[in-house]
């Protein structure tokens, strides 16, 4: 479980084929890696993975077949930025919202305008999970805890402030970049509640 708050941006440094899916080696910058372990759960770029391999500034991952069909970080080149947040603790603060680090599809970044201090950027969301995106509701993108301006259809606009530029790989997105989104965890759970309740019962 993460925040979307996002601790430290790291490159690709390597991607390996290893038994016929993905090892990624990846350089954590300035995120501070004495707290973590062999086994331990890292979000990158908001998908939930198992470190294997950890160096004082660097770490592998495996990253599965359903996880590159279903996420952006098979597109991903030596020395692209990446997002990273370590998972929650219970002394954790709890700055974002609940995210699972589980991604459910891709976002297209539609434009990125200039917008006072902060930028505004339209995502289109697959159809499939549009409904879940409301005005004002959380999403993530990319692993970052962001909040939805408006939505029109299966697009949405957020704004990104100076602070995030910073801090994120949001500072290099354009137009047509693929984005991983998960939607809020409680909207899904919500809708399966709903569906459950309207199914008649079994006789």
């Amino acid at each position: 479980m993460f925040t979307g708050i996002i601790q430290a941006v790291g490159t690709l440094q390597a991607r390996h084929s290893v038994g016929g899916d993905l090892r990624l080696q990846i350089s954590t910058g300035r995120l501070d890696n004495t707290d973590l372990s062999v086994g331990d759960s890292i979000a990158v770029q908001g998908v939930c993975l198992t470190i294997v391999e950890l160096g004082d500034a660097s770490l592998c991952a495996d990253v599965s077949n359903e996880t590159l069909t279903h996420t952006n970080l098979g597109g991903l080149t030596i020395g692209s930025p990446v997002n990273l947040e370590k998972a929650l603790t219970l002394r954790s603060y709890l700055s974002g919202h609940w995210v699972s680090g589980h991604v459910d599809g891709a976002g297209e970044i539609l434009s990125r305008t200039d917008d006072a201090r902060s930028v505004r950027f339209e995502v289109r969301a697959p159809a499939a999970l549009a409904h879940y995106i409301a005005p004002k509701g959380s999403v993530t993108l990319d692993g970052v805890s962001l909040t939805v301006n408006q939505v029109t259809d299966t697009d949405f606009s957020l704004n990104i402030v100076p602070h995030t530029l910073r801090e994120t790989c949001f500072a290099y997105y354009q137009p047509g970049d693929q984005v991983n989104l998960e939607v809020d965890i409680l909207a899904r759970y919500l809708e399966r509640l709903l569906t459950a309740r309207s199914v008649p019962p079994a006789t």
